[in-house]
């Protein structure tokens, strides 16, 4: 994935329009400080907030990564869903675009049972066995693989809750918001004029009813999760490096011997200092049970 140059960077944005925010009618007060201003009762984003909120996302995100943790990307509006599923996917991300089901982090344990329950009739058609079954049991049992695989596809390979969230549209994706914060998963979030910034840990002002601007968004995101997955692959080798060969200028430990290897006559004994019995110890030592007179 190319990098984007700073310039380049606001050019893209602008001709998103990702500076177009709702009808100053329809606005959320809050959003006062990322608003530029009005024109014809239609809100005017501040793009430098814009640029401000996407570079701390991208540095978090890259460093989130970086620590071994995944992100999970939300986005059930029908602007969304093509983007995340097309830039996410890529990445080897997880994203939502159907419905947000209720528990699917804080009831994490059954979502993952759904998963299983997908393998397990992923299994069943793959190996012929569904012809087995009764027609009526045969669509019962297509038709719920459709649903979980509608619903879960995009998590189907989330392994542990993630280390953040990214959200298209907080307004929309509140539920999703809330279960994160109950976990204390910081929560990214596109966020248009009518929407609450209090709700994002980093908001991102933005324009989040236009597919181009969100995919901007979300392409910049990706491409800070790949920056992410380089660091963990270098620290991943320069750890394996650093266990696998002694430090430059030590000596390699010696070879550790066996302790049965330890305690065998042929093994030869280091030379200690010379011992000399003095015969009136010797004499005044008493014998032993087992040390009697031949």
């Amino acid at each position: 994935m190319a990098q984007t140059t700073p310039k380049s960077l606001v050019s893209d944005l602008i001709e998103a329009g990702i500076h177009f925010g709702q009808r100053s009618s329809n606005w959320n007060p809050r959003m006062q400080p990322y608003i530029y201003g009005k024109r014809n009762n239609i809100h005017i984003i501040d793009i430098k907030e814009t640029v401000k909120g996407l570079l701390l996302a991208k540095k978090f995100i890259a460093k989130t990564v970086a620590s071994g943790k995944d992100v999970c990307f939300v986005g059930t509006k029908r602007q969304a869903r093509d983007v995340l599923r097309e830039r996410v996917g890529d990445v080897k991300m997880h994203w939502v675009i159907e419905r947000w089901l209720g528990g699917t982090l804080t009831n994490f344990r059954t979502i993952r049972s759904r998963l299983k329950r997908l393998e397990e009739l992923e299994r069943i058609e793959e190996s012929g066995e569904i012809v087995n079954y009764s027609k009526k049991m045969e669509s019962q049992l297509r038709r719920e693989r459709k649903k979980i695989l509608r619903n879960l596809e995009g998590i189907r390979n989330m392994a542990k809750l993630p280390g953040a969230v990214v959200v298209i549209d907080v307004k929309r994706e509140l539920n999703a918001i809330m279960e994160a914060k109950k976990l204390g998963i910081p929560t990214i979030c596109l966020i248009d004029t009518d929407g609450d910034p209090d709700l994002a840990d980093i908001p991102i002002p933005g324009n989040d009813d236009s597919m181009r601007s969100i995919d901007v968004i979300v392409r910049e995101l990706c491409a800070a999760v790949v920056e992410g997955k380089n660091q963990r692959v270098v620290a991943q080798q320069a750890d394996d490096e650093s266990r696998g060969a002694p430090a430059e200028g030590t000596a390699a430990p010696p070879p550790r011997r066996s302790r049965r290897a330890m305690f065998t006559k042929d093994e030869p004994v280091a030379a200690g200092p010379e011992v000399h019995a003095d015969p009136a110890v010797e004499a005044a030592a008493p014998v032993g049970p087992n040390q009697g007179s031949n």
